[in-house]
C-alpha cells in the first residue's frame, strides 16, 4: 500500500498547478515560476529517496551533469529545490501515449 503525499501548492517559488505523472523515480508536477512567469516541470523525489543522504548527494551530482548538457532531446534543467528537480516543461504526448502496446519494446525486436 502506498501512502499518498499531501497536496503540494508551492515548491520554493514555484506555484504547483497539478500532477503530470509519476513513476519509480518520483512524481512530476506542472508549475509556474513566480519570478520569471514561465511554466516548468518539477520532478519530486519519493520520500524514501529524499530521506537518504547518499541518494540526495547522487541526485545533486546527476542534476549538475544534466544541467551541463545542451541537446534538443534533453529537457533543460533550471535548478534544484530541496528534493525536487526543476526543468523545462515539454508539451506533448507521453511515451505510453505513443506506444500502442504501452511498452517501450519495439515490435520489430525479437528474442532468440
Amino acid at each position: 500500500m502506498r501512502c499518498a503525499r499531501k497536496q503540494i501548492d508551492f515548491i520554493g517559488h514555484y506555484r504547483v498547478s497539478g500532477k503530470i505523472g509519476e513513476g519509480g523515480m518520483g512524481e512530476v508536477y506542472r508549475a509556474t515560476d513566480t519570478r520569471l512567469n514561465r511554466e516548468v516541470a518539477i520532478k519530486v523525489l519519493p520520500e524514501v529517496f529524499a530521506n537518504d543522504s547518499e541518494r540526495m548527494a547522487r541526485f545533486r551530482r546527476e542534476a549538475q551533469v544534466l544541467a551541463s548538457l545542451n541537446h534538443p532531446n534533453i529537457a533543460i534543467i533550471h535548478g534544484i529545490e530541496e528534493d525536487a528537480l526543476v526543468m523545462e516543461l515539454v508539451e506533448g504526448p507521453t511515451l505510453a501515449d505513443l506506444s500502442p502496446e504501452k511498452s517501450l519494446v519495439h515490435s520489430s525486436v525479437h528474442s532468440c
